[in-house]
């Protein structure tokens, strides 16, 4: 799966909640509606979030450096980790303690037409904005489904910008639930209740994102497509006869680790190996384009090594390891 960074999709997110987080905090200071402020404080802070987003992307795009020789390819997995905590603590938390206090202390919703308008407004922005992250999204998930998606990709954003977009619509339509019932019934805990809902099912979405970048930021092997192009590109036939083990490593979503041990004739001349292992960085460079830091060292294939299996330490004729399905 190529990585994308989803600059379209982000854009398009930050766009739409900004102006629908004004829209909400207008409907909230003439109406009083506890929905209306919960999914508000939701929208400025999934605004920020695409701030964030952009900002990380901006920062993993600066060259390596002495101190940091492998780049800054990761700063996009801390930035998008950051929008989780911010989804958690300002979204999430703020709800659910919004809602509580309405629940406890429920007060008469005036000027219902305020929040049900901006509501019907703000679905149809983020249904675009949606729109335009699933648009986005397709051109890299392939026959993958959503939730294959989400946990196998190696750019945070998009997934970010999905799981966020998901989110606010189901809120809305939880907010615009509490505000009918209170209408209906004339029972104001009706809001409290749509903005507790709205509280835990963004706490849920934060959870989620946490550990799937908590996951990229630990460090992620490529994907099975990638280490089987890997796996038949380093190979000649001739010079390097098979692969005795190897190790892959995300550096960021467009930057990939290649380390593997191969195995050479053991009456090859220094210079046939040294050019050989130029040959096979070549060949999986052209395999697999984000594969930009790759150390092959060249080994005597050893059936008794091989036999022993593959440890920490990576011995010699130890099996490749290839990333779950």
């Amino acid at each position: 799966m190529s990585a994308s960074g989803g600059a379209k999709a982000i854009v398009a997110a930050l766009a739409a909640n900004l102006a629908i987080a004004v829209a909400k905090f207008v409907a909230f200071l003439f109406s009083g509606s506890s929905s209306m402020l919960a999914e508000a404080v939701h929208s400025l802070a999934d605004s920020g979030n695409q701030f964030l987003l952009l900002i990380g992307g901006k920062k993993a795009q600066r060259e390596a450096t002495p101190q940091h020789p492998f780049g800054y390819g990761r700063e996009r997995y801390i930035y998008a980790f950051l929008v989780s905590i911010v989804l958690f603590s300002v979204g999430g938390m703020f709800a659910v303690y919004e809602g509580y206090e309405k629940i406890s202390h429920p007060h008469d919703l005036e000027h219902w037409y305020w929040p049900v308008g901006v509501l019907v407004f703000a679905i149809i922005a983020e249904g675009f904005s949606f729109r335009t992250a699933i648009k986005e999204s397709n051109a890299l998930r392939g026959k993958l489904t959503w939730g294959q998606f989400i946990k196998r990709a190696k750019a945070p954003e998009l997934p970010v910008v999905l799981l966020e977009d998901f989110g606010a619509l189901i809120g809305l339509v939880l907010a615009l639930f509490g505000v009918g019932l209170t209408l209906a019934t004339g029972d104001a805990v009706w809001d409290g209740i749509g903005t507790l809902c709205i509280g835990i099912l963004l706490i849920a979405i934060a959870i989620v994102l946490a550990l799937e970048t908590k996951s990229l930021l630990l460090g992620e092997a490529a994907g099975a497509e990638e280490v089987a192009k890997i796996e038949q590109a380093v190979v000649d036939g001739e010079t390097v006869t098979g692969l005795i083990h190897m190790r892959t490593l995300h550096l960021g979503p467009e930057e990939l680790l290649v380390a593997a041990k191969v195995a050479v004739q053991h009456d090859d001349t220094a210079a046939e190996v040294a050019r050989a292992i130029n040959e096979a960085e070549s060949r999986i460079r052209a395999a697999v384009p984000i594969a930009r830091v790759i150390y092959l060292e060249p080994d005597i294939y050893s059936e008794s090594e091989a036999a022993k299996g593959s440890d920490r330490e990576a011995r010699p004729g130890g099996p490749t390891q290839t990333p779950e399905h």
